[in-house]
Order: C-alpha cells, then sequence, then structure tokens
C-alpha cells in the first residue's frame, strides 16, 4: 500500500505530466481547479489513512488491537499482548471491553522485573483481568460485580461524579474509545489479579466487614489475601452488621471466631452448594474440631437458617465470595435443629410442646456452672422426622420431656471418633445411659441401645459440631428405661 505522500506524488504526476495534456491550448484556469480538486482529494485520503492504523496486515483496522499497536502510550500493552498471543483475539471480531493500563502503570506493576521475564500464562490471565466479554461504555457501566475474560470478577464503582473505579483504586481516565469490536476505558495502573481481600476492601458494602476483620484478626485478613488459597467466603454487608448490634462486649478471639465461621473450606460457587452440612474454619473449644453450617437451596441459599444469599459467586485467586444479609453468628445446638427441615418435629417437641422446660434455652447455652447442672457441651442424638412418625401422636409434656431428655447427655462433646463398640455413655439428662454397638454389615455408623433395651436405633449421620456441643441424627426415639405412655 502507498504511503501518503506517495499518494500525492502520484497524483501529481498524472495530472501534469499525462502525454495527452495539451498545456499551451488547456486554461490557466482548469488546470488550477483540477490541481485543486486533486490536492483536495489527496488531502482527505491522508487524513483517513492517519486515523485508521493498519495492524495485523489488514489495512484500515479499527480494532482494539489496533489502536494499542497505534498508540505510543501503550507500548508496554502493545507487547505484553504479543508475548501472550492475544493480538489476534482483540483484532477479531466480538464485543469486548479493554481497561487498557499504559505504559506508565506497566512500569509501576512490573518494577525491576522486565515483561520478558513474566511467563506467558501469567500476563495472559494478567491480561485478560483487564478484558470484559461484552461492550460496555461508561453509561453502561453500574456498580457491581462483572464477570472478566480471566475468569475472575471485577469491582466496577460508579461515583457521585460519574467517574468509574476498578477494584477499588484503580481510576479510569479516559472512557469511551469507540473500536470496531468493542471499547477501551484508559486506566491509571495494572489491574492485578484480585484476591478475596481486593473485594473485601474494594467494596464499600463490604466496609464494616473490613473494619471488623483488620481490628480484630490478622488471621482473617492473612486467609482472605492469600495466594493460591482455596476459600468460599459467606461476606455480610453493612446492613447485616448493623443488625447484629453492638460486638464491643466480645472478646477479640471471640470475634476472630464468628468470622472464621463465614469462611468454608474450597471454593464452592452457588451451583456446587446443595442442601446439607459443611464445615466452616470456626473451630469447638480449644479442640481442631470445626463447627458445622447448614445450608439450604430450596429457595435460593441460606447458611444456617438465619442468612440468605444476596450477590453470589464473586470469583478471585483464592477463592469464591457470597455476599450474605445477616452475620452468621456461633451455632448452638439448638441453631441445627431449628434450620434443618429434618428436624423440625424435634423443634416442635423441644418447644411448644414442652412449654414448661426450657429446653430452648438450655440447649443454647454456651457456659457451664448452670445452677440446674445442665452444662454444655452436650452430645444431642436427634430423632429426624421420620424417627417421630414411626411412633405415632407425641405423649403429654411430662412424659414427653422424660424422652426428650434421654437423647441429650451434657458436659460432654462425644464425637463418632470417641465412639467405640460396647462403650457405655455417661448418663442423659434423663438419667440413664446409652450402649453404642459398632455394626459391621449395615450402613449406619454405630448403633444405639437405649435404657429400655432398643437395641436397634441406628446413627444415620454425625458430628454436626455446633459451639456448645455436638449433634447426632438417629433413625428412632430412644425410649427410657420406664418407659411412658407413649399413646
Amino acid at each position: 500500500m502507498l504511503k501518503s505522500s506517495s499518494r500525492v506524488r502520484f497524483l501529481f504526476s498524472r495530472l501534469f505530466n499525462h502525454q495527452t495534456i495539451n498545456l499551451k491550448t488547456m486554461k490557466i484556469k482548469n488546470i488550477f481547479k483540477t490541481a485543486f480538486i486533486a490536492l483536495f482529494i489527496t488531502t482527505i485520503y491522508s487524513c483517513s489513512d492517519d486515523d485508521d492504523t493498519t495492524f495485523g496486515g489488514q489495512e484500515a483496522d479499527t480494532s482494539i488491537a489496533a489502536f494499542v499497536s497505534g498508540s505510543s502510550d501503550y507500548s508496554s500493552l502493545l507487547a505484553a499482548l504479543q508475548k501472550a498471543e492475544l493480538v489476534e483475539t482483540l483484532s477479531g471480531e466480538g464485543n469486548f471491553t479493554v481497561f487498557a493500563p499504559n505504559d506508565d502503570a506497566f512500569a509501576e506493576f512490573l518494577g525491576d522485573t522486565p515483561l520478558d521475564d513474566v511467563p506467558a500464562d501469567v500476563l495472559k490471565e494478567i491480561l485478560l483481568n483487564h478484558v470484559l466479554g461484552k461492550k460496555a461504555t461508561a453509561t453502561d457501566l453500574s456498580t457491581g460485580y462483572e464477570s472478566n475474560l480471566a475468569g475472575f470478577s471485577t469491582y466496577v464503582n460508579k461515583t457521585d461524579d460519574g467517574g468509574v473505579t476498578i477494584n477499588g483504586d484503580i481510576e479510569v481516565t479516559s472512557a469511551n474509545i469507540d473500536r470496531s469490536n468493542g471499547v477501551i476505558h484508559a486506566v491509571n495502573k495494572v489491574i492485578a489479579q484480585p484476591t478475596l481481600l481486593t473485594f473485601v476492601t474494594a467494596d464499600p458494602n463490604l466496609s464494616s466487614l473490613a473494619t471488623v476483620a483488620t481490628d480484630n484478626s490478622a488471621t482473617v485478613i492473612s486467609e482472605l489475601g492469600k495466594d493460591g488459597g482455596s476459600l468460599t467466603l459467606l461476606a455480610p454487608d453493612n446492613a447485616a452488621f448493623t443488625d447484629l448490634g453492638d460486638i464491643s462486649g466480645l472478646t477479640t478471639a471471640q470475634i476472630e471466631q464468628v468470622l472464621l465461621n463465614h469462611a468454608i473450606t474450597g471454593s464452592l460457587q452457588s451451583t456446587d452448594l446443595s442442601t446439607g452440612y459443611g464445615n466452616t474454619l470456626a473451630t469447638y473449644g480449644t479442640t481442631t474440631n470445626n463447627l458445622s453450617i447448614y445450608i439450604n437451596t430450596a429457595d435460593g441459599v441460606v447458611f444456617n437458617g438465619i442468612s440468605t444469599v444476596t450477590t453470589a459467586n464473586v470469583v478471585a485467586t483464592n477463592g469464591v465470595m457470597h455476599i450474605v444479609d445477616k452475620v452468621i453468628t456461633l451455632p448452638t445446638v439448638v441453631t441445627f435443629a431449628v434450620a434443618d427441615d429434618n428436624f423440625s418435629t424435634l423443634e416442635t417437641a423441644l418447644t411448644t410442646l414442652t412449654m414448661m422446660t426450657p429446653f430452648e434455652k438450655i440447649l443454647a447455652r454456651t457456659e457451664g456452672m448452670n445452677m440446674d447442672g445442665f452444662d454444655p457441651g452436650f452430645t444431642v442424638f436427634a430423632p429426624t422426622n421420620a424417627a417421630f412418625t414411626a411412633v405415632g401422636d407425641l405423649p403429654a409434656e411430662g412424659p414427653l420431656t422424660t424422652i426428650l431428655l434421654h437423647h441429650v447427655i451434657d458436659a460432654s462433646n462425644i464425637r463418632s471418633s470417641d465412639l467405640s463398640d460396647g462403650l457405655v455413655t455417661p448418663a442423659t439428662l434423663e438419667g440413664s445411659t446409652l450402649t453404642v454397638t459398632i455394626p459391621g454389615t449395615n450402613e449406619a455408623v454405630a448403633n444405639l441401645t437405649d435404657s429400655s433395651g432398643n437395641s436397634d436405633i441406628e446413627i444415620i449421620a454425625v458430628d454436626v459440631q455446633a459451639s456448645n456441643g455436638v449433634i447426632h441424627a438417629i433413625n428412632k426415639v430412644l425410649i427410657p428405661a420406664t418407659p411412658p405412655t407413649l399413646q
């Protein structure tokens, strides 16, 4: 393709040197008229050529990649795109939004590390972290989370004056550079791959969480910012902390445990969650036994019956964040009895059917030295709804209270690892013991024999760990030695 100056010389030579032109007979005004038209056309073409850059062998390329290649401010970005083999992607068809860092931004980001020393796969991830898979002008962008082509989330914040920031501290300095395959927004920094801590500190709606974590737990801050980690963070929003109320009476250690109760090992997106129990990073007492968390996906995603996901699947390099509307306080055994629909009959039995005995308050205790002698940790053998259905109508409050007391052992936290064949448990709150059998053939973890001699009671789920005890689900109701009338 001829350059602009070559085109000018070519047109003028055709105009003045063609053999058929007779200068002596042509009027002077026609010479100037023709020359002026030729010059005007050439000038227009030359100006148009200056705006469109040849890239990748294509003339008049108006793509994102062409803009980068034609701008002296983006030589580092161009070199990075070439090394990561992304030039073709941003030259081709599509709808992209690119947050483009200039040379100064790259220099700040790389420091003393030469671009050539950055592995191509790492560089590709960094660059794709700047690209959305859709065209979004500054007007199209709104405060919230977007998914980028690196597979991570991008937090966009629209300021009151119409400005745009990315992931908290990266500013859009020039917006809406429109191209044939998308739009470019110039930014003043390279957007590093985000950690969970990036989003907790970037999102103003999570400022209470950021403050509480910073003030009370270096461990939590470290986990959220750890490279290569794998966590699921249930992040309470500011309104959740407002609803929680004053936490000044809690110790730093207690607050840290509450925060750890919002983290689950593994990167779990909403589609990975199903109704059932998981474990958080919070622990029971001074042990290494992790607390359980009950997940209910029947209608959205709800944790421990109280905290609902409002924004799901914010993806970072070290895990996934789900924003929730309530702080998930440390669960008691009552928490799980209420949250788990499989224990709804047990919940009713412990509350409305036994009004004279404050089971709900007793089993929610987290401190010992109580006047009635019922102290945590509790071990609760919890009959399922089907277990209660099998016994028919429940008895009056007095006999029912005796039955329920036979399901609870206090001052202990007997986990499945503590069970052994022939083990006789400490006395239940009713006063008699249970005997453990380890079966060799059926699917139960263990069998129980109650004090009335029923030996086919199966423990079908174990180690639902609360902050004040542990629950094991059983398939039949335990009956004390002197059985009350069930009908």
